[in-house]
């Protein structure tokens, strides 16, 4: 797509935004966790996940990823943002102080509603978000790893999110056509400018990783990975070892490749065993099998319910036996 015209696409986004977007109320405290081992109810909180490092700050190991409150195909305002708003404050108030987002979310939607929901933000949330993809349109993803569009994009995130610097900011993914040095040198420039505190990188492979190591240090990794697709097992285990916190995107599953849904069919009828003995949803032994299958992991499930989300913050509390771990890693 030509610039001109996708410029004018991302012009017509955030008038749609603004047009349906208004202010939010003001954030509840958290509420206390529940005792491990327990079954997770209403009153579950994130900080029975424990915390993790992401540079020098430390977070609770259940965040909250600010994708799926955008419009369908990521694209766009969502259908009801007053639902949205009260998505975010409520997982603020569950304990939540990891918020994960993205430039490329509708396009700016998601910061925006981020802005719109917690701002002035609590002492110790910390926002990450990410710059590097494009938006042509609905569902569709275009890298752009140049220098120049990564100072505008992190700059953008700035203003929308009314932030003087990004605690957590990630290159959503590298461009085969940029080389990874040119990509994390800006980067590099911005966090020498103050606009940014930590980098973290999304969807790579190790090599790349050892890259950009080589120029950084890197904080977090953002890749591909639940109980039915482990494919990056190696990456995993790389970052507990190096002490980098690993966020894994999709981790319900979300869309699954044809080798993924072939493994979870096979997984599917234990986790739901395991769930029924729980009294707890399939979804939540899930996150708890994250939790407990590596300290490096920081599941950062997503949704536009209030619902889903203390479903998910319950999971925190649920502590699988090691019999129910093999099982579901058979």
């Amino acid at each position: 797509m030509a610039p001109q015209a996708q410029t004018s696409r991302r012009h017509v986004a955030i008038q749609m935004s603004a047009a349906l977007l208004a202010a939010s109320g003001n954030l509840g405290a958290p509420l206390m966790a529940l005792a491990a081992g327990t079954r997770p109810e209403a009153g579950a909180s994130a900080r029975a996940a424990g915390a993790i490092a992401l540079g020098d700050l430390r977070v609770n190991r259940l965040g909250f990823g600010a994708m799926r409150i955008t419009g369908n195909g990521i694209w766009g305002p969502p259908e009801d943002p007053q639902e949205a708003r009260a998505v975010l404050r409520r997982a603020v108030e569950l304990g939540v102080n990891l918020i994960d987002t993205a430039d490329a979310y509708g396009p700016f939607v998601s910061e925006q509603l981020i802005y719109e929901a917690l701002h002035p933000y609590p002492a110790g949330l910390v926002i990450a978000t990410k710059g590097g993809l494009t938006r042509p349109g609905p569902d569709q993803w275009q890298e752009d790893g140049t220098p120049r569009h990564l100072r505008a994009a992190c700059e953008g995130s700035l203003e929308r999110l009314h932030l003087e610097r990004i605690d957590l900011y990630q290159l959503h993914r590298p461009d085969p056509k940029v080389p990874l040095e040119d990509s994390i040198g800006e980067l590099l420039r911005l966090r020498k400018e103050g606009k940014i505190r930590h980098i973290g990188l999304s969807n790579v492979d190790l090599a790349q990783l050892k890259r950009a190591q080589a120029l950084t240090p890197i904080v977090s990794i953002q890749n591909r990975y639940n109980v039915g697709d482990r494919a990056d097992e190696q990456m995993l285990q790389y970052c507990a070892a190096q002490r980098l916190a690993y966020l894994p995107w999709a981790p319900l599953g979300g869309r699954k490749p044809r080798r993924v849904r072939l493994l979870e069919s096979i997984f599917s009828s234990t986790a739901d065993r395991i769930a029924s003995t729980h009294s707890v949803s399939s979804a939540q032994v899930v996150l708890a099998w994250l939790l407990q299958h590596s300290p490096a992991l920081l599941p950062i499930p997503g949704t536009s319910s209030r619902a889903h989300l203390e479903e998910n913050v319950a999971a925190a509390s649920l502590r699988l036996t090691p019999t129910e771990v093999k099982a579901l890693e058979s």
